[in-house]
């Protein structure tokens, strides 16, 4: 997905331009007048939603299998960097299409360092001023988005490598969280694990292909069809799914610099998992009350999901039970989950007995002999 990414925005880089009087109109030119523009920009699009999916994917299967453990800390911490480099990333992008949700999200998203004014007088507005290059999200702003949109992915491919080379020196985790003890405990690469990467890979292109020719809009905001109005604010400003928790996260707190700082604690706190969760044992497999725990938290990011794509006074299916609140619940878990349970689990958790090797549930006992 990196490599789409970088490919189509290459060649769509080539046709866009980056003003603010022309922005919405070459994106609409990319569309309508450039050979096959409208299959670039669906690809690109889409392609963010399906890298975002496949990393979520790949981060929940890290937490459930204790990936994140000794010796693979720094997998995991580069890993983050990652992801944090692929939300500004996404971000960066969302604001050049230069429409409604466009303008007025890189406006709310770029006043949040607004709340340092609390802090120190006068450092919120000075970083704002800044990051718009005026007095407002203007010509500017859009500039410098375009330039950073383009660079960051060479910046992510490079962590990339990184991530891949702190990979090979440990090995690789697997499901039951256990050291390879001999060679009875591996196979071959070829072509056990390129049979079976063959055919993932192929059902998520089957899945990427259908959002891209079936419903290549269907993970946008219709907003994003209207040209940028300074003057007339949409009535819900949200970011792309991929975002939501950490929006409802942001939301759930009334407080502005409150909000800004349990935002940015979110997204650190994913950095200090391995030193958080103080099991000797990685894989949830044998770990039955952790297993529960993960599932619960896998619903909460579900939740508060929910409660981000929605407006800030909506109710539960129009049950009267106010989202906001359940937001603040889910906030409240995400925390919890992180801080509070994972270490106590740690402590108080019964495992499971371990296989003496990775071979010995296949093979049996002489396996580990």
């Amino acid at each position: 997905m990196l490599a789409i990414q970088i490919l189509t925005g290459i060649v769509l880089a080539m046709h866009y331009t980056p003003d603010a009087t022309l922005a919405f109109d070459s994106v609409e030119h990319i569309m309508r007048d450039v050979n096959s523009g409208w299959l670039l920009r669906y690809l690109h699009s889409n392609g963010a939603s399906m890298f975002f999916l496949a990393v979520y994917i790949h981060i929940f299967r890290g937490l459930y299998y204790g990936s994140y453990k000794p010796p693979r800390e720094m997998i995991w911490i580069l890993g983050v960097v990652l992801y944090i480099l692929m939300m500004a990333t996404a971000f960066l992008g969302y604001t050049l299409p230069w429409g409604q949700m466009s303008f007025w999200g890189a406006t709310v998203i770029t006043n949040f360092f607004s709340a340092l004014d609390l802090l120190i007088p006068g450092l919120g507005t000075s970083v704002v001023t800044w990051l718009w290059g005026g007095f407002g999200v203007d010509n500017p702003t859009l500039h410098r988005f375009f330039s950073l949109h383009y660079l960051l992915p060479f910046a992510i491919a490079g962590v990339v490598a990184l991530h891949i080379w702190a990979l090979h020196t440990p090995g690789n985790n697997n499901p039951l969280g256990i050291d390879v003890k001999g060679p009875q405990d591996t196979v071959s690469f070829h072509p056990y694990y390129t049979v079976k990467d063959l055919f993932y890979t192929t059902l998520f292109l089957i899945l990427y292909a259908g959002f891209v020719f079936y419903a290549p809009e269907a993970l946008g905001n219709p907003d994003n069809a209207i040209p940028a109005n300074p003057i007339s604010t949409p009535s819900d400003i949200v970011p792309e799914w991929y975002l939501l928790p950490f929006y409802a996260i942001l939301r759930s707190i009334p407080n502005k610099l409150l909000g800004v700082i349990a935002l940015a604690l979110s997204m650190l706190t994913l950095f200090f998992v391995p030193w958080l969760d103080r099991s000797k044992v990685r894989s949830a497999t044998f770990r039955p009350l952790y297993k529960q725990f993960f599932w619960i938290f896998a619903v909460d990011a579900l939740l508060l999901g929910y409660v981000g794509a929605n407006r800030v006074d909506a109710t539960l299916l129009g049950s009267g039970i106010p989202l906001l609140w359940l937001g603040r619940v889910g906030t409240l878990y995400y925390f919890l989950h992180f801080w509070v349970i994972l270490p106590l689990l740690g402590s108080w958790e019964k495992p499971k007995p371990l296989p003496l090797s990775i071979a010995q549930p296949v093979l049996g006992v002489t396996a580990a002999e």
